[in-house]
């Protein structure tokens, strides 16, 4: 039987794919930032559902909590979706 890298990493991963997996960013409270994490969300989940995003504003409302359930498929898709977060300029916590 012949495994693909990602076919094993998939295997020896903790997480059962496909399945919902919740990604909590945190950025500055601007217009833009709501906007900009659903398309990110959306180049890795065609199928996301941006009215399903839970907001969370931090107490002063300086800060924009955001939780983004993403259809999880793959090990390599959450990488991919966790380095678009982390370098955007946005973003200041990715997890």
């Amino acid at each position: 039987m012949n495994l693909t890298p990602s076919a094993v990493a998939d295997r020896d991963s903790l997480i059962d794919y496909p399945c919902d997996f919740p990604v909590k960013v945190i950025g500055l409270h601007q217009p833009d930032f709501f906007i900009t994490m659903v398309a990110l969300a959306q180049n890795f989940d065609p199928g996301f559902d941006g009215s399903k995003v839970e907001l969370r504003p931090s107490k002063g409302d300086k800060y924009l909590g955001i939780t983004l359930n993403v259809r999880a498929t793959s090990r390599a898709q959450l990488d991919g979706l966790y380095l678009a977060l982390s370098g955007h300029p946005m973003v200041k916590i990715a997890l």
